[in-house]
């Protein structure tokens, strides 16, 4: 069993004793915690936050507990019931709530869940608001209400359509075009909340032919739910059996989007912020941001729209920051986390579709055509497992040093730029391990790239 508590909330698995996984006492505990937060950032409001959560198996049971333990605190509840992360991000601001808690562990197994928590803005949490939520947690100084000043929940199911709308009313999202394109699209939504929101949403831009496989919210998956290459085997054969003109597939919550051209083969999950980028900055002038472990091709194109990049430390939360600072048009992350600064700040994946739609119909290209357009990038992911008695930090200050006559970010661990080619040294927070992510044009040479720097590390632990 396993709990993790973080700045952004808790995720663990279900079952098992208080403190080793997500069982209902721990659920509990980090509700009140949230909710003794909220009260004390916005004192003397009456205190409305909206939940919401994937279709996985917990999933009622986590959503009843929330609920029960947020109005026991005197705050009321607008539950959207089944959702999408990013669709409990815009019902924040929309009901002038005062926070929200979306229940999904994401991309993680059947076996986990967590509570993902927003702010009044429908934004994640800053590091420093999480780090005062878990020492609230862990004092448990905690205060529950009297029965004059208990909570309500109020059920709303209209959110769908609200998030819906306010998508097709997005400038660039041209509904017009995409009804045009005719296209034939199959959807595999891992039997989570995707399987009801994204044929909704393409049946309101106007897509007639919809395939849809895994679609029904049960939270059973079908398959591991992270949508990479090596998930998505069914996918790629419908597209062929129906010979359809694209795939999409989302992750359980929504906010990861991945493409799978009509011949089967991958668009390249790193490469729907690439896409969408590229047709938001053809239309809209602006800088473009994404953490430092995604690829490369999207500065390429941001540069050759004569706009400026920027990279971001890894997690949403950094990449937010980052937009908000240099004033981006488009962001995101390699994950086909895609964030659009016109609709909310938060990875979207209905959005993506929409935008990504909107680009392939107006170039009049196959999906596998407008890939090919962009540069060609492979990113190697890699490891090595240290003594934890090594200071992972002057290791990579050295290293820093050792290559200062290159392009060096230090930002987030230590990326080296070489040419056409990267590297990405980050420091794990929970193993003793650095992660070694390294971007060529090729995977042979992405991995020989990283190959150099574990090579390089080992002898440097050597001469210490």
């Amino acid at each position: 069993m396993t709990l993790i508590k973080s700045i952004s909330g808790i995720r663990g698995t279900i079952g098992g004793k208080p403190n080793e996984g997500l069982t209902p006492l721990d659920t509990v505990k980090f509700a009140t915690a949230y909710g003794m937060w909220i009260k004390e950032v916005h004192p003397g409001k009456k205190i409305k936050v909206i939940i919401g959560r994937d279709a996985r198996l917990s999933g009622q049971m986590i959503s009843d507990l929330v609920s029960s333990t947020l109005i026991s605190l005197g705050i009321d509840v607008i539950n959207l019931g089944l959702s999408t992360t990013p669709t409990v991000e815009i019902a924040v601001p929309m009901e002038n709530a005062q926070g929200g808690i979306i229940l999904t562990a994401s991309h993680n197994p059947k076996q986990w869940n967590a509570l993902k928590l927003l702010n009044e803005k429908g934004e994640f949490i800053s590091a420093k608001e999480g780090e005062k939520l878990i020492q609230l947690a862990e004092n448990e100084s905690f205060e529950y209400s009297n029965i004059d000043e208990l909570g309500i929940i109020i059920n709303n199911d209209t959110y769908l359509d609200k998030h819906i709308q306010s998508i097709l009313e997005l400038e660039l999202v041209n509904v017009e075009a995409i009804k045009k394109a005719n296209f034939s699209i199959v959807v595999d939504a891992v039997n989570s909340s995707g399987g009801i929101f994204v044929p909704k949403l393409l049946e309101a831009l106007g897509v007639k032919n919809i395939i849809k496989i895994h679609c029904d919210p049960t939270g059973h998956f079908p398959h591991n739910p992270e949508p990479l290459p090596e998930h998505l085997g069914d996918l790629s054969a419908k597209i062929i059996e129906e010979q359809a003109d694209l795939g999409i597939t989302v992750d359980p919550d929504v906010d990861r989007l991945a493409m799978v051209c009509e011949d089967g083969s991958m668009f390249g999950e790193e490469y729907t912020l690439v896409a969408v980028s590229d047709y938001v900055l053809k239309n809209t002038p602006g800088a473009t941001v994404s953490n430092l472990s995604s690829t490369k091709a999207l500065r390429d194109i941001t540069e050759q729209n004569g706009q400026k990049y920027y990279a971001a430390s890894v997690g949403e939360v950094n990449v937010v920051e980052k937009m908000k600072a240099v004033q981006a048009v488009i962001g995101g992350e390699g994950n086909g986390g895609v964030i659009y600064p016109k609709s909310h700040f938060g990875r979207d994946a209905l959005v993506g579709i929409a935008l990504f739609l909107s680009h392939l119909a107006l170039s009049g290209q196959k999906i596998s055509e407008l890939r090919d357009s962009y540069p060609k990038y492979v990113i190697s992911k890699n490891k090595i497992e240290l003594n934890p008695k090594i200071d992972v930090d002057a290791l990579l200050n050295e290293i820093a040093e050792k290559f200062k006559d290159e392009e060096v970010d230090v930002t987030d661990g230590v990326k080296i730029y070489i040419e056409n080619e990267w590297v990405h040294l980050r420091k794990s927070n929970t193993e003793s391990i650095i992660r070694i992510y390294s971007e060529s044009k090729t995977e042979e040479k992405a991995t020989l790239f990283a190959q150099k720097f574990i090579n390089l590390i080992n002898e440097m632990i050597l001469v210490k």
